[in-house]
């Protein structure tokens, strides 16, 4: 009998240990990228796919609206460029209205601008194209030898989005920086609208975070987009842009 019973206890011992849940440890993954086009509509659940069709429908309605015309093609490129140099004038207009003062300064990043506009109707859908982020309006009160330190970074990648700036690239420095057509003040302080990415000092802004006063408007840049085309369309006027010197480079 003795024997019998830890017989029996070993294998219920034996199974209450098999019973256990095994612990599993990834050793390796491997990944592969998966285009969102044509190609993959045979990986699609069609189920899913009935299902938000009304949904997509709705909003392809929505995303299709025109909401003004733009007079030409407008492409972010440096040094200057018509998308750049639009996109900072409407940073500094929704800030200016947003203070009730005019702001001085508007700083873009042209890697923000992510598609261009072309000649024509402006639809909803371009404009988050062009902007897919929900970054939004910053206004910052920032000196003027910080302004200068950041010019000279600009110019030494060649060119940056600015609006109420003009300055000559020479040497890879910024020279002859002008603000609202008078000479760069370094111990002014200056109000530059920009958006909240840079406001953090993201890519290679560190002079942005100096500010001695930050409003975040809540505007998101999408919006402060959409809302300057719907006035100007209602206004009867086209969305356009020229380049007009703001950065150049000195010709030896």
């Amino acid at each position: 009998m003795k024997k019998l019973s830890i017989t029996a206890l070993s294998l219920f011992f034996l199974l209450l240990v098999s019973c256990n849940s095994p612990q599993w440890m990834a050793s390796e993954a491997i990944g592969t990228k998966i285009a969102l086009d044509s190609k993959a509509e045979p990986l699609a659940d069609t189920g899913f796919q009935e299902m938000l069709q009304p949904f997509k429908q709705q909003l392809d309605v929505q995303m299709n609206e025109v909401i003004g015309h733009a007079e030409t093609d407008m492409r972010a490129h440096k040094p200057e460029s018509l998308l750049s140099n639009w996109s900072a004038d409407v940073y500094r207009v929704a800030a200016s209205e947003y203070l009730g003062q005019q702001v001085d300064v508007a700083i873009v990043n042209l890697g923000g601008l992510r598609t261009h506009i072309t000649a024509g109707p402006i639809r909803v859908r371009k404009v988050y194209e062009l902007m897919p982020f929900e970054n939004e309006l910053v206004i910052l009160w920032l000196r003027g030898e910080d302004i200068e330190e950041l010019l000279h970074y600009f110019a030494r990648i060649g060119g940056q989005g600015v609006g109420g700036i003009r300055m000559v690239i020479k040497e890879d420095k910024a020279t002859a920086v002008e603000i609202a057509g008078e000479p760069l003040d370094r111990n002014r302080v200056y109000t530059v609208a920009t958006n909240d990415y840079l406001a953090e000092g993201n890519d290679y802004m560190p002079q942005l975070t100096r500010h001695s006063k930050r409003i975040n408007t809540r505007i998101l840049v999408r919006d402060m987009f959409m809302n300057y085309i719907l006035k100007e369309n209602e206004a009867g006027r086209t969305i356009n842009a020229a380049l007009e010197g703001r950065i150049i480079h000195h010709e030896e």
